[in-house]
Parts: C-alpha cells; sequence; structure tokens
C-alpha cells in the first residue's frame, strides 16, 4: 500500500472514528447500519470473493453468533463479552464441518446447499429449549449507540485486515488459485480442502461476531429475525457491487449501496423495494469485476468499458 493510500485509509478511519462525536442520532444510527454491512460484506468476501465460492450460508453464522451472545447474556447471566466467544466458538465449528461436506460441491450446487442452512438452522433453533423456541429472547441489559458504532468499526478494521494480510499471503495466493483453476491449484501443491474450510471459518467468526454486536443493540432475537437470508444477498450484493476479491471493495459497495438504498427509502419507498434487484442485473451486466475494477480500468477505456461487458453478457 503506497503512502499517500495509507495516509487517505487512515484519515478516513479516524473521521469516522469521531462520527458518533459530532453526528446526529440518525447519521450514528445510519453509520450502524453501514458498519454492519460493510463487516457482512467483507466477511463474505474470503471465501466468495478470494476463494471463490459464492455461499448463502453466513446468515445461519450471523444467527448463530445472536443467539450465542442472547443465550450466553439470558441463560447464563454470563457478561456480552463471554456470548462473543461462545456465539463465534459455535460458528466456527459449525462452518468446519458442514464445510467439510459442502465444499465438495461447486457453483450453483454449493450456492443452493448453503441456501437451504439458513432455513434449517431456524427450524433447529425453534425447537430448542434453550434458546426458548420460537419466541426468542430478550435482553435485560443494552449497549447506547455510541458503542454499537465503535464495535462495528473496530470489527470492520479487524476483518479488513484480515483481507488485506490475504492480498499478501500464501494462504491467500492458495485461495486466489482456488478460485482461478482448483485443479490446477491442487496440482500445484495447495491443499484445496483445508483452504477451503479454513476461509469458511473465518468468513463465519466475522459474520457472527456482527450478529453478536447486532444483539446486544436491538436486545432481542428470534429465529426469522436471527437467521433473516436479506442480510445474506446484501452482504453478496455489495461485496459484488464494490469489487470481490478487492480489500476495499465491499467497504465501498457496502456505503453506496447503503446510502442509496436509504434515499430511495425515504423519499420513494415502492422503488426502494426494488433497487436491489436492479443492482444485481446492473452489477452483473456492465461492472460484473465491481466498482474497484471500474476505478482501474475506466481512466483507459472509458465508456467503453461498460459496452465491452454489456456485450459480453448480452443474451
Amino acid at each position: 500500500m503506497s503512502a499517500i493510500r495509507f495516509g487517505l485509509v487512515l484519515a478516513g478511519l479516524a473521521l469516522l472514528a469521531v462520527l458518533p462525536i459530532y453526528g446526529s442520532p440518525t447519521v450514528v444510527q445510519f453509520g450502524i447500519n453501514v458498519l454492519m454491512l460493510a463487516v457482512l460484506a467483507q466477511s463474505w468476501n474470503i471465501i466468495g470473493g478470494y476463494a471463490g465460492y459464492a455461499s448463502f450460508g453466513n446468515s445461519v453464522f450471523f444467527g448463530l453468533g445472536c443467539y450465542g451472545v442472547a443465550i450466553a447474556m439470558v441463560k447464563w447471566q454470563l457478561p456480552f463479552a463471554a456470548g462473543m466467544v461462545f456465539g463465534s466458538v459455535v460458528a466456527v465449528i459449525f462452518a468446519v464441518l458442514i464445510g467439510i461436506l459442502v465444499l465438495r460441491l461447486k457453483g450453483h450446487y454449493f450456492a443452493i446447499a448453503t441456501l437451504a442452512l439458513a432455513q434449517l438452522m431456524g427450524a433447529i433453533i425453534s425447537n430448542i429449549g434453550l434458546a426458548d423456541r420460537a419466541q426468542g429472547l430478550v435482553l435485560s441489559s443494552f449497549a447506547d449507540d455510541t458503542l454499537i458504532y465503535e464495535l462495528f468499526l473496530g470489527l470492520l478494521v479487524v476483518v479488513t485486515l484480515t483481507v488485506y494480510w490475504l492480498t499478501r499471503s500464501r494462504f491467500g495466493f492458495g485461495l486466489i488459485a482456488i478460485r482461478e483453476n482448483e485443479e490446477g491449484a491442487a496440482v500445484m501443491g495447495v491443499n484445496t480442502t483445508l483452504y477451503k474450510v479454513v476461509a469458511f471459518a473465518l468468513s463465519a467468526l466475522f459474520t457472527s461476531l456482527a450478529g453478536g454486536i447486532y444483539t446486544y443493540q436491538i436486545t432481542a432475537i428470534d429465529p426469522p429475525t436471527a437467521f433473516d437470508i436479506s442480510y445474506n444477498v446484501k452482504m453478496i450484493i455489495m461485496a459484488v457491487f464494490g469489487g470481490p476479491g478487492t480489500v476495499f471493495g465491499p467497504i465501498v459497495g457496502a456505503f453506496v449501496l447503503s446510502l442509496i438504498s436509504d434515499i430511495l427509502a425515504s423519499e420513494v419507498t415502492s422503488v426502494a423495494s426494488l433497487f436491489f434487484g436492479v443492482v444485481v442485473v446492473a452489477a452483473v451486466v456492465l461492472m460484473p469485476r465491481g466498482i474497484a475494477d471500474v476505478i482501474r480500468q475506466f481512466g483507459k477505456t472509458r465508456w467503453r468499458y461498460f459496452v465491452d461487458n454489456l456485450k459480453a453478457h448480452r443474451v
């Protein structure tokens, strides 16, 4: 990373850190939503952007993180930090066990298999007495918005540093090799099963931590809320829109799409509900490698960049 880019990143981080001091409650709440979605998109980026496995099962890890905090605080009277550890450990163990099985699948078979996990886990939790079944759990304590904001910001920094490490490490190069040509990567000595499972577990870790913070914010959780598949859809769209397999692409995608969606929701509610569907089509057709690739290529090709992509994806 160049000195100029590093300085810009530090300046942006400093501005984000002091936002709760000078921002209105509405701005802080918007910041919380953006930071959470950025964490989720960046977490998905590890398995989807670098390993090339489009997981629809990350909402399961989010839900396990939610219930980890809720069960620890409500049932066992443990502090929030202990709940975060419990939820993340459960999510990582589940990711490893299920990853050994589903990561043998590829393409749409893998996507369909992981999509079913959220519905399955929601049904299981709805029948577990420790989680109070379908009625869910309610926390007796809560954190103020400033704390929640700073927790999400700190988590975003950690997961982004992890993604940056992937761009410089042998493990990250192995994931990229798997994404580009898994059979070729195996021939070159990459333990593809191990690499994919570890990437899946890392993605699960950060996603579950985001779920734990989210529960601490809203103080009440039930299966439909915890295992909401819409979060998984949003994290994929934001990562793809910003640029999968890049360090800052998912963050940019989360901020831009959240801002536009928020504006549409306040101005034209009926349009807002269609927004993400339009984004998916536009992103896949016009900029399949995200905003990050547009920034790199637009100076050279100008508008021909979009024309070439449109021709490549025409029916």
